[in-house]
């Protein structure tokens, strides 16, 4: 589904990425786990199309897409649950999922099925994005993501600024997706919540993959247990 390769990225003088390589097959839920500055986001930015001048290889479903614009990369069906959520605030619940359609339309199935995952969405359609919590904005980004009906879906932080109730509930709604089928790749600070949920792991740190593999060996590596989990 998603193959990154030799992948180095500078902002002017400054190298961010260096050598970066992932792979994220059908039906497959992979984190992405690294503290603040490590480069997850700059790799997801370059990923989506807004890190044009990056060096090496992005491939989705086997097509070349290094270098082309966000919204040519959106309509091939990557979708991005971005960190600060960058819902419309002004906008209602409902016309904030239409812009997360291809063809700006809220209805039918995918709608029926974001409601169903969403199910507070429903009950607030016609209210102002802007005046719901954290947390319902959170459930409003990933349901705007879901409404393209995207191969692959890419959630930057999601469980940032969340009570740990939130965090759960939003972690069950991606393991729900991932029986569903959907392909995710989940970038996240909370490492145990994160490779619990997901089959698959790499660790960034400085730029670099320093280390991937299952969840299950990543939750048992000494590195990780000391870095990550405070064991």
């Amino acid at each position: 589904m998603l193959e990154v390769a030799h992948l180095d990225v500078s902002h002017g003088n400054l190298q961010i990425l260096w050598d970066v390589h992932l792979n994220v097959t059908q039906g497959d839920l992979v984190t992405l786990i690294g503290p603040n500055g490590s480069g997850k986001t700059t790799l997801v930015e370059t990923i989506i199309g807004l890190n044009r001048s990056a060096k090496g290889r992005v491939t989705f479903r086997g097509e070349e897409i290094l270098g082309l614009p966000p919204h040519v990369i959106f309509r091939k069906g990557l979708a991005l649950v971005p960190e600060r959520r960058e819902i419309f605030p002004k906008m209602t619940v409902f016309e904030n999922l239409q812009l997360g359609s291809p063809n700006y339309t809220a209805k039918g199935a995918v709608l029926d099925h974001v409601y169903s995952l969403f199910p507070i969405l429903k009950d607030r359609e016609s209210q102002q994005a802007g005046t719901m919590s954290g947390g319902e904005q959170q459930m409003l980004a990933i349901g705007r993501a879901l409404m393209s009906e995207p191969g692959l879906l890419i959630l930057d932080e999601p469980s940032t600024g969340l009570s740990p109730v939130l965090v759960a509930q939003v972690f069950s709604t991606l393991e729900r997706l991932g029986r569903e089928g959907m392909t995710i790749l989940l970038l996240e600070q909370n490492v145990r919540h994160a490779l619990q949920l997901c089959r698959r792991g790499y660790i960034i740190e400085n730029g670099r993959i320093i280390q991937e593999g299952s969840s299950r060996d990543l939750l048992h590596d000494e590195h990780i247990q000391r870095a990550y989990l405070g064991i």
